[in-house]
């Protein structure tokens, strides 16, 4: 059985939580008329990203109230969500990404590992845990956020350790649109797995988000494809093409891992004498 899922390339206008939270509950409701299963938004949906200190003061628990809001939409809407929004844990704050099933339960939750610049550094401790998965309509599901998938040892790990599809929300901006066009096909073809990327749009503050959200096959190819502008659009994700595609896209099967290195590489090993 295929996963239909919605993906939300929104809201254009980052605002209040309140009227980002509208906007989430907007697209549950068009993704369930749909027949989605469940609705993935973009990296720090729920508070808005380039907000500045602003961060600081949305900051809430894993179960607070953005939390509860969106599990009520789940309920009413009777879709999953895969929102984002920043996590108080102790001192820190985290760029977490949190999966809330139709139930209203959070079956998931994932801490930003990689941080891309100021942006992100002056604001959010990194994750300390790379593979946070849980199972959906059938198929094993990671988590990662944005610039984590720049990074192919993130996508490899996941696909080592079963991943099938890959969900990550991102918030990439311009003059990055190279990393929706070229290398988030290629970590899906490169370890055989389904990718959903879903960015968002419009501008906010110092951003101009460029759009191009994405579902990518394991062999590569789109199975969709947005331009710049906020929108919604279903996809339909078949564990049966993940098992076609793996079996005449032998990659992973094929490494010679007795001969990659584990440790220090040579050079840095040279370097250090």
């Amino acid at each position: 059985m295929s996963v239909t899922a919605a993906l939300f390339q929104g809201p254009e206008h980052s605002g209040a939580v309140e009227s980002n939270l509208s906007a989430i509950d907007a697209a549950a409701a068009s993704a369930a008329e749909a027949g989605a299963s469940i609705l993935v938004t973009p990296e720090m949906s729920a508070s808005g990203y380039d907000i500045g200190d602003l961060v600081q003061e949305r900051a809430e628990p894993f179960d607070g109230p953005i939390f509860e809001r969106v599990a009520a939409i789940a309920r009413s809407r009777h879709v999953a969500i895969v929102y984002g929004y920043p996590e108080t844990s102790g001192a820190s704050v985290f760029n977490s990404v949190q999966v809330v099933d139709a139930s209203g339960l959070s079956i998931a939750r994932y801490r930003k590992t990689h941080l891309f610049g100021e942006l992100d550094r002056t604001h959010f401790a990194p994750g300390p845990e790379l593979l946070v998965q849980f199972d959906f309509g059938g198929l094993r599901c990671g988590l990662l956020t944005c610039y984590d998938v720049e990074f192919p040892e993130t996508v490899r790990a996941h696909a080592d350790a079963g991943t099938q599809w890959l969900i990550v929300p991102t918030g990439l901006m311009t003059p990055f649109e190279i990393i929706a066009t070229h290398v988030v096909p290629t970590r899906a073809y490169e370890s055989q797995l389904f990718i959903t990327y879903v960015n968002r749009c419009g501008t906010e503050a110092s951003l101009t988000y460029c759009g191009l959200s994405c579902a990518v096959a394991p062999g590569g190819s789109d199975i969709a494809r947005f331009g710049a502008d906020e929108q919604l659009a279903t996809v339909k994700l078949d564990p049966a093409e993940l098992a076609r595609s793996r079996a005449v896209n032998t990659h992973l099967a094929d490494r010679r891992t007795d001969l990659y290195p584990t440790g220090p590489s040579r050079v840095e090993q040279e370097t250090d004498r």
